[in-house]
C-alpha cells in the first residue's frame, strides 16, 4: 500500500505535464496560422459547420407512397400477442368460410323463378357484416386505413373510413355549421348526408387577397363556414369525395347562393351559381371529379356591395335515375327554387354530399361583374334616415 502511496503522485504529475505539452502545442499551431495569415495579407475565415438533413420522426405515408405493416415486435418477444395474431387468423378464417356459404345461398336465391327481394336483402346486409368481421381485427388493415392506403374496393376499409368519418369530428363539424348559419332549413329542410364531400380553392397569397402570380395556383381544403375571398374562388373548385357504396350512383351538383338580394320584393332570393348533373360516383372513383362543367357553367361567386355576409352552399343529391336536365340561361339563375328543383326530378332530399363557406364583398367583385357577369355593379345599403330637422338647418334660430 505504500508503495501504490509513492507512485500515484508519480502518475499524476506525468499526465499534468503531458496535458500542458498539449495545450502549448495547440495555441502554437494557432498562433503560426494566425501569424502566417497576417503575413500573407488575407483574412481569417472561420470555418463554417456542415449542415445535416433533420430527419422526420416518420416518413410520408400515402397512396403515393405506400409502406409495408411491420410488426411491432418479433416473434417470441411477447407470447401473449404472437397467440393474439393466432386467434384473429383463426377467427378470420371461419368467417371466411362463412362468407363462402352465404354467397353460395345468394347465388341460389337468385335463380330462382321468383326470387324473393326480402330475404336478398337480409342475405346480402349479412353478407356485408362478415365481409367487414373477417379481416377487421388485423392490425395491418387498420394501419393501412389510418395512414392513407385505404383499398376501397374492399368491405372493411370503406367500413373503416366511413366510421371515422362520422366519428372523428369531421362530420360533426360540417353539421354543426350548416346548422349554425341556418343552411338547414333556409336552404333544405334537413339533410343527414351519406358521403364526404370536400373543397379546395387556391391559397392566398398575401394580406391583400391577391392570388399568387405562379402560373400554377396551389389549393388548400376549406373548412366549413369559413370566409373565403372572392378573389380565391373565381375558377371552379376542385371536389374531393369519398363514396362508402362499391356501385355506381348518379348524383346533381348544385352550387347555390341563398342570399342574394331580391329588389322587387325587397328581401333574398336564391342564386343558381353552378349544375351539372349525372355525376356517376362509387367507391372508387377519381378524386377530384373530373368534368364538372360541362352543363351549366360555373359563375363565380360575386357578394353585392352593401350586403352581408353571403352564404355559398354545395350540394350533392343522388339520384333515382338518369335525368333529362336542361341547362339554366344566366338571365334565368336569380330566383332558382332548390326545393321546387328537387322535387321534379325526384331527387333524395335527406342523403348525398354538403359543403358552405361564407363571402363578403371585395375589390374583386367589380372585375366579375365587368369581364363574366357583363353588368353593371349594384350597389345596397340601409335606407338613409328622414332628416327631421333639414327644414329647420340654416335659418336664425332666436330671430
Amino acid at each position: 500500500m505504500l508503495a501504490i502511496r509513492h507512485v500515484q503522485p508519480r502518475a499524476l504529475a506525468f499526465a499534468r505535464q503531458s496535458a500542458i505539452k498539449q495545450v502549448a502545442l495547440a495555441s502554437t499551431a494557432v498562433d503560426t496560422d494566425g501569424s502566417q495569415s497576417q503575413l500573407s495579407g488575407e483574412p481569417v475565415t472561420p470555418q463554417k459547420k456542415q449542415s445535416r438533413a433533420i430527419r422526420t420522426r416518420r416518413p410520408r405515408i400515402s397512396l403515393q407512397h405506400p409502406r409495408e405493416w411491420n410488426r411491432p415486435l418479433a416473434f417470441g418477444v411477447l407470447p401473449a400477442f404472437d397467440e393474439a395474431l393466432k386467434v384473429i387468423k383463426e377467427d378470420s378464417i371461419a368467417l371466411k368460410h362463412e362468407v363462402k356459404a352465404l354467397e353460395e345461398a345468394i347465388a341460389r336465391e337468385k335463380e330462382t323463378s321468383q326470387p324473393d327481394q326480402h330475404v336478398l336483402l337480409e342475405l346480402e346486409n349479412k353478407l356485408r357484416i362478415l365481409e367487414v368481421q373477417s379481416e377487421i381485427n388485423f392490425p395491418q388493415v387498420r394501419w393501412k386505413c389510418a395512414n392513407g392506403m385505404a383499398d376501397m374496393s374492399k368491405a372493411v376499409d370503406r367500413h373503416l373510413l366511413e366510421q371515422r368519418w362520422r366519428k372523428e369530428g369531421a362530420l360533426d363539424l360540417l353539421m354543426e355549421r350548416i346548422h349554425q348559419m341556418k343552411v338547414v332549413p333556409d336552404v333544405l329542410p334537413d339533410i343527414h348526408p351519406s358521403l364526404d364531400l370536400r373543397v379546395n380553392f387556391p391559397k392566398v397569397k398575401s394580406n391583400t387577397g391577391l392570388q399568387a402570380t405562379t402560373s400554377k395556383a396551389v389549393y388548400e381544403h376549406v373548412e366549413p363556414g369559413v370566409f373565403l375571398l372572392p378573389e380565391q374562388t373565381v375558377e371552379p373548385p376542385k371536389i374531393y369525395t369519398t363514396v362508402f357504396h362499391p356501385e355506381e350512383r348518379l348524383y346533381t351538383l348544385l352550387m347555390i347562393d341563398p342570399d342574394f338580394p331580391d329588389e322587387t320584393n325587397q328581401t333574398f332570393q336564391t342564386y343558381l351559381h353552378w349544375l351539372q348533373p349525372n355525376i356517376p360516383l362509387s367507391s372508387v372513383s377519381p378524386s377530384p371529379l373530373p368534368n364538372l362543367n360541362t352543363h351549366t357553367a360555373y359563375i363565380p361567386p360575386h357578394p353585392q356591395r352593401g350586403t352581408t355576409y353571403h352564404r355559398y352552399t354545395i350540394l350533392l343529391l343522388p339520384q333515382h335515375s338518369r335525368l333529362p336536365i336542361h341547362m339554366v340561361a344566366k338571365d334565368k339563375r336569380a330566383g332558382f327554387d332548390v326545393r321546387a328543383f328537387m322535387e321534379k326530378h325526384g331527387l333524395d332530399k335527406n342523403t348525398g354530399g354538403v359543403h358552405m363557406w361564407r363571402e363578403v364583398w371585395s375589390e374583386g367583385v367589380p372585375v366579375i361583374y365587368r369581364d363574366i357577369l357583363k353588368t353593371a355593379e349594384p350597389k345596397f345599403g340601409r335606407m338613409p334616415k328622414a332628416d327631421r330637422y333639414g327644414d329647420f338647418r340654416g335659418k336664425k334660430r332666436y330671430v
